[in-house]
């Protein structure tokens, strides 16, 4: 079933345990940019949830002209909503990183509908999978900006979700990344420092927040 078949009929069909298994979805549009208004659906899965809008445009706003061709990386990806929002006000690439069979799938459909040819869609699990993608965007040398967006812990088997991903971004040292996005519950409060990163900025959006860490010089 193609992406706009899914989006008109808010359903996706997914060949998980049970063929006859299907997913409802929802759309949001890309708020600004070439591909402003350009839908991204989102499964309704527990593992996946759409950053608000209202939060994204602040992101972009702070990020602003910052993110002019460097690249971008959706950790915890899930639909693609933030990495293709990225793409679309002006980042070199956005790379996504997601686990969850059902989420993947659906985008895949979301990077091919708006910006395949500058995506890439990688499988598995985000912390095993991060330090080979490091390593390469380090070799790249291209600046970068990391986006953390981790299920949150009030989940079933994601207790340690938090702890996993601060230690995670605590390897991040080198002088290619910009900036260091982490979007989390507004009830836990992130460290001033991680590392080598420093908090810039804080700004909370009801039950959701965003935390900037910037390298120390």
């Amino acid at each position: 079933m193609h992406l706009e078949s899914a989006i008109k009929e808010n359903i996706y069909g997914v060949n998980l345990a049970s063929k006859s298994k299907r997913v409802k979805i929802f759309t949001i549009p890309i708020i600004a940019g070439r591909y402003k208004g350009k839908k991204i659906a989102i499964p309704a899965i527990d593992t996946t949830r759409s950053s608000k809008s209202i939060l994204r445009e602040s992101l972009f706003n702070t990020i602003a002209y910052d993110i002019l061709e460097c690249n971008f990386v959706e950790m915890f990806a899930g639909s693609g909503s933030v990495g293709l929002e990225a793409l679309s006000r002006g980042a070199k690439k956005s790379y996504f990183l997601e686990q969850n069979p059902t989420a993947f799938k659906l985008l895949q459909e979301n990077i091919d509908n708006i910006d395949a040819q500058n995506s890439e869609a990688i499988m598995g699990d985000a912390f095993r999978l991060f330090d080979s993608l490091y390593a390469r965007l380090k070799a790249e040398n291209t600046p970068a900006f990391f986006y953390f967006d981790p299920p949150f812990s009030i989940r079933e088997g994601m207790e340690d979700i938090y702890n996993k991903s601060l230690d995670l971004i605590a390897k991040i040292q080198d002088d290619f990344v910009k900036m260091v996005i982490v979007e989390h519950m507004t009830s836990i409060d992130l460290p001033q420092e991680l590392g080598r990163l420093k908090k810039k900025k804080y700004k909370k959006f009801g039950k959701s927040s965003l935390t900037y860490y910037i390298l120390e010089d």
